[in-house]
């Protein structure tokens, strides 16, 4: 009856979270890393730091999940109904088989356009030299007056007058007001710089702020517009910018000839220290009253001093008399130790000649002793000599060719001067030379006997 049914014909059966398994697997595989943009809702935050939530569009939703590990960078408070952009990866949740979308990271909707035109516009500025070092500017230690370009409603020109009345309230502060946020500021940011930089030497301002409080990024963007980029680099006075808070970038800020993490920062940054100045005035007052003091202590010893060494003309001459008289002595004693000296050494000098003096009788006699004993070794080593060399003559006298053929030997050479030592190597008709004690003859080879 159900011989043809599916299930009878299948040859593998697997369970329920083999199959999750393999369909976490499949998805996983086959779905990469992406960008996926939404509505959040339904967040919710647990004690351990996973977050949970629904995305959602006009036509469908997922559901999300970000981890702990993951969640605690986003420095910003995500909320129902904003619309995100998530970076995840599909997955499955074997343990109930719920597709899932496991996000990496988190922007509000549309932050992923403007870091693209962030970055294009930077990448164009560098490639011109907008950001080089070497055309940034030193900003002045002591300003005759400081130009702020900002909004007048800004919490931030509040901070920086607050900051530059505390550092140094005689500095000059002129302002240029200007929206810093919302549509056209951009061009409004440039047109204040614009003036500023028109009325430098009117205004005398030697340092321009340009600064806003902190904010998102779309908040921001206006200092992040190519016009505020190029009124900045145009500036004929350095430019020190103060936008947002410490971690907050713009293209302003690379622009600029110095860059500040606040507002306060930068006033900070372009106002020299009052307290400071006053100490540092202090030290140096203290440390010139200090070498004032030793100089004049100083120059009151050497008075002293001189005072001292002043005395009466009569005085000095008796003490230059008793001078002489003691110096006349010392030379009358030197010439008698002298003197002294050099009889000694005449007198050693005598004895050493007395003592030097020769013996001649005893030295002939030497010599005569002397030439008998040389004599004597020479007749010895004489006769020494003559008997080696009466041996040596018996010797080689033995050795002599010349003794052997007188007793009856004779010497056989080949015609080349070769002489022969055996009969074998001889053949007939070879012509001898054949010498004895007297006399030479050649003979001929017969035959070998």
């Amino acid at each position: 009856m159900f011989s043809n049914s599916p299930f009878e014909q299948q040859s593998q059966v697997i369970s329920v979270s083999e199959l999750n398994r393999r369909v976490r697997a499949a998805i996983e595989q086959n779905l990469p890393l992406a960008w996926v943009a939404g509505e959040m809702s339904n967040l919710r935050r647990y004690d351990s730091g996973h977050w949970y939530f629904t995305l959602k569009d006009a036509a469908a939703q997922v559901d999300c999940v970000m981890f702990r590990h993951k969640a605690q960078h986003i420095d910003w408070q995500p909320v129902d109904g904003m619309q995100v952009e998530v970076r995840a990866a599909a997955t499955v949740y074997e343990a109930r088989g719920k597709y899932q979308l496991n996000v990496d990271a988190m922007r509000r909707a549309g932050l992923g356009a403007l870091y693209e035109a962030f970055e294009k516009l930077k990448a164009k500025l560098d490639k011109e030299g907008l950001f080089d070092e070497e055309r940034k500017r030193e900003i002045p230690a002591f300003p005759r007056a400081i130009g702020v370009v900002t909004s007048p409603q800004a919490a931030a020109l509040r901070d920086v007058l607050t900051t530059l009345k505390r550092r140094m309230p005689s500095i000059p502060v002129v302002i240029y007001p200007t929206p810093v946020q919302g549509e056209g500021a951009a061009a409004k940011i440039m047109q204040a710089i614009a003036a500023a930089s028109a009325r430098c030497e009117q205004d005398q301002c030697d340092v321009l702020i340009v600064c806003r409080g902190g904010g998102s990024i779309e908040d921001l963007w206006p200092f992040n517009e190519e016009i505020v980029a190029r009124a900045i680099h145009a500036c004929e006075i350095p430019v020190v910018t103060g936008v947002g808070h410490e971690t907050d970038f713009t293209i302003a800020d690379f622009v600029a000839d110095a860059r500040a993490p606040t507002p306060t920062a930068a006033a900070e940054f372009v106002s020299p220290d009052r307290a400071e100045l006053q100490a540092r005035i202090s030290q140096v007052r203290a440390a010139l009253t200090r070498t004032t003091r030793r100089a004049l202590e100083d120059r009151m010893q050497k008075i002293d001093y001189l005072a001292r060494r002043l005395t009466h003309p009569g005085e000095r001459l008796r003490e230059r008399a008793r001078h002489l008289s003691r110096l006349a002595g010392r030379l009358q004693g030197a010439f008698r130790h002298d003197a002294e000296r050099r009889m000694w050494a005449v007198n050693a000098a005598a004895q050493g000649l007395c003592n030097a003096r020769p013996d001649v009788p005893t030295l002939e006699r030497n010599l005569q002793q002397q030439a008998r004993e040389f004599t004597g070794a020479m007749r010895r080593q004489f006769e020494r000599m003559q008997l080696r060399l009466a041996r040596a003559e018996a010797h080689v006298s033995a050795l002599n060719p010349r003794m052997m053929l007188e007793r009856g030997y004779s010497i056989a050479e080949t015609t080349d001067g070769m002489i022969v030592r055996d009969a074998d190597k001889l053949n007939a008709g070879d012509v001898l030379k054949i010498s004895f004690a007297r006399g030479q003859v050649e003979s001929e080879v017969k035959c070998k006997v």
